[in-house]
């Protein structure tokens, strides 16, 4: 007993002397763009490495897409953003360090980080399983630091582990585009087998070889003229291609609406068949234009 004592607090002494050498290497400051003005551009500067809390794991960004949404916070149609901040929540990282009660994750861990960055656990909206609509909720990259940096801090319950396989640039897409995507396209219903979507970015573009491998029909609706995005579509899967202002060419049982045009919402109205549903995907749209009632009859 006494030996194997002995070998137990070197073991000890050995691991603790590892993670303090892991911590001696991490850097005391990281590069970031940084959001210092509404609708400026953004500045590289240089800043403190950020501190984890005990809930909150930090983590070594490999790569962080940019999304839509980024510009609506640049552009001012999301107010109140966090001043100064640092954009983006499509984080693909690993772990570095995590804060005394993290117990889902350890340094080396594989993580992607996405939009929705903490809720209370507590409001009506949480209690419900509603935590999308927590009333105090914070968002990557807009009301707390994104991925625009070298290392970033996140709670450890709005991480997601990640396979080696993702542990790429490719992959960071997948922490927005693909859930919007994938939580509109399971709003459509199983049912339905001709699909409209309406703008045809990352989120579209990822969905489409989904639906496609499902055997779903997709029909991409793009800015009049843009010959480039209505080729892209068809590339990647989708059986037609038009014009946001051109009618399909069946009756569609399901739209969604990935750009942020609100007078695509009575168009794809108009588009679906009887009984059918249209999902408004985006975090910001323009006003949705008045129009008749007979659109939504049936």
């Amino acid at each position: 007993m006494e030996d194997k004592n002995v070998e137990d607090t070197a073991g000890t002494q050995s691991n603790s002397l590892q993670n303090n050498t892991s911590l001696a290497q991490l850097p005391k400051t990281m590069q970031a763009m940084v959001m210092e003005i509404a609708g400026q551009p953004l500045v590289c500067k240089t800043m403190l490495l950020p501190v984890a809390n005990e809930e909150q794991v930090l983590i070594k960004i490999i790569a962080c897409g940019v999304c839509r949404t980024d510009l609506h916070i640049m552009d001012s149609e999301l107010a109140n953003p966090k001043l100064p901040l640092i954009l983006g929540h499509e984080i693909i990282g690993t772990v570095k360090k995590v804060g005394s009660k993290v117990t889902t994750f350890k340094p080396g861990d594989l993580v992607g980080v996405p939009w929705l960055g903490y809720t209370c656990g507590h409001c009506k909206y949480c209690l419900k399983d509603q935590e999308n609509l927590c009333e105090n909720a914070l968002f990557t990259g807009y009301t707390i630091d994104g991925g625009y940096a070298e290392y970033t801090v996140a709670f450890q319950k709005y991480c997601f582990h990640l396979g080696p396989q993702y542990g790429h640039p490719a992959a960071a897409p997948l922490l927005c585009a693909g859930l919007i995507g994938y939580r509109s396209y399971q709003m459509i219903g199983p049912e339905a087998k001709h699909i409209g979507f309406y703008g045809f970015g990352v989120a579209a573009h990822i969905l489409v070889q989904i639906a496609k491998h499902e055997g779903k029909e997709i029909y991409a609706f793009t800015r009049d003229g843009d010959l480039e995005a209505q080729s892209f579509a068809t590339r990647t899967g989708a059986v037609w291609a038009g014009n946001s202002t051109d009618p399909p060419p069946v009756l569609l049982e399901g739209a969604i609406i990935f750009a942020p045009v609100g007078q695509l919402v009575p168009k794809a109205l108009k588009d679906i068949d009887k009984g059918c549903t249209v999902i408004c995907g985006g975090i910001h749209m323009s006003d949705i234009p008045s129009f008749a009632y007979q659109l939504l009859w049936e």
